[in-house]
């Protein structure tokens, strides 16, 4: 996805992605790739110990 501005994490990089949960834009480095999400988004998807299932909240 193109997307123009500054990341809204580090507000110092372009962004360069826009997080599929929640909608905010992320430079490279706020950005994971593998799972479409930003990095806090992608922190909060992480499964736990003992528990599979990643669940993330949509809006």
């Amino acid at each position: 996805m193109s997307v123009s501005g500054l990341c809204q994490i580090c507000e110092s990089r372009p962004a360069q992605e826009q997080c599929s949960n929640c909608g905010t834009l992320a430079c490279e480095v706020h950005f994971k790739e593998t799972v479409d999400l930003c990095a806090d988004c992608a922190s909060q998807a992480q499964p736990g110990p003992g528990n599979d299932d990643v669940e993330i909240n949509r809006f």
